[in-house]
């Protein structure tokens, strides 16, 4: 079986579009809505299925490597797509200081699915788009190996995360999703009709989320595309990292809901919009859309 095959894993798509009872919008005369892309499939759920469908058809079967760091949903997906479409996976692992542990529950689940797993310093890391670095990690892969970037964003990503918008066309004021390195906010974006707004809620520190955004937009559709914009203050100290004020938010979401949240994307965005929603940054009537990336993984984040 090879990457062509994608049909035959059966997604969900499009993804359920649920409104939410939520006072703290309703009280503001706000409609929150749930983009349901944690739906899509089980093992390659929300946008990591929307950004790797169009890689793996390019790939056609080859052996995939990626990049990802200790906490990769991407590298996990990856890992589950090789296991399900049958081709070899490989994942390069920034901290060379990882290989010498026991792997976390987010690296076993990908050994598990089969992905070999490369550690490499972080300096080698950093410079993995080198054409000189790349050649030297390639030679760790099969021959003909297909390369996907860190978090799975390339010009193909963008274009399939463009589906996410057309979906979502003319049902809500604005947009919001998690955003790590900028592929999905800016194929959502793309997809959008006029008069829509994507937000996208970084959940790395940092503030280069920006030019990251215009560089896809570009590769994918030669310039921008949409209106969308960043709001930076709720990465809760960076990736894989949470803290108490985000934990008992995400506490009561779900009591409030009855719906598992993921921690390192999908909360930060809801905290994003309730608190934007306090804060009155949305007009009464607007309707708001949350697009639940993924599901809770078993991963142990570092907490402050």
């Amino acid at each position: 079986m090879n990457a062509l095959d994608l049909s035959r894993l059966r997604p969900r798509l499009p993804s359920p579009l649920e409104p939410v009872e939520d006072e703290r919008f309703a009280r503001r005369g706000l409609t929150l809505l749930l983009k349901r892309d944690d739906l899509i499939h089980p093992d390659l759920p929300g946008n990591k299925w929307r950004k790797l469908a169009l890689n793996l058809r390019a790939a056609d079967g080859r052996p995939v490597l990626t990049f990802g760091g200790a906490y990769s949903n991407h590298l996990r997906a990856t890992a589950a797509a090789g296991r399900l479409l049958g081709f070899p996976t490989i994942g390069i692992v920034r901290g060379d200081e990882l290989g010498g542990r026991p792997l976390n529950p987010s690296l076993a689940r990908c050994a598990a699915d089969g992905m070999r797993l490369e550690f490499v310093d972080r300096t080698t890391y950093r410079a993995k788009n080198d054409p000189a670095t790349l050649a030297k990690l390639l030679e760790r892969a099969p021959a003909g190996a297909y390369v996907v970037p860190e978090g799975g964003s390339n010009e193909l990503a963008v274009q399939g995360c463009e589906a996410l918008g057309r979906e979502l066309s003319g049902t809500a004021d604005t947009v919001a999703v998690a955003c790590g390195t900028g592929g999905t906010l800016a194929g959502l974006a793309a997809g959008l009709a006029p008069g829509q707004r994507a937000l996208g809620v970084p959940v790395l520190k940092g503030g280069f989320l920006g030019g990251e955004v215009r560089a896809l937009q570009e590769a994918a559709f030669g310039g921008p595309r949409g209106d969308w914009a960043l709001d930076d203050r709720f990465h809760c100290g960076g990736y894989a990292r949470t803290s108490p004020a985000l934990e008992a938010f995400a506490r009561d979401f779900e009591a409030r809901h009855g719906l598992a949240i993921e921690r390192l994307y999908v909360a930060k965005m809801l905290y994003g919009l309730v608190t934007l929603a306090e804060e009155g940054a949305f007009p009464a009537g607007s309707r708001v859309a949350a697009v639940v990336t993924g599901a809770p993984e078993p991963v142990d984040p570092v907490r402050p």
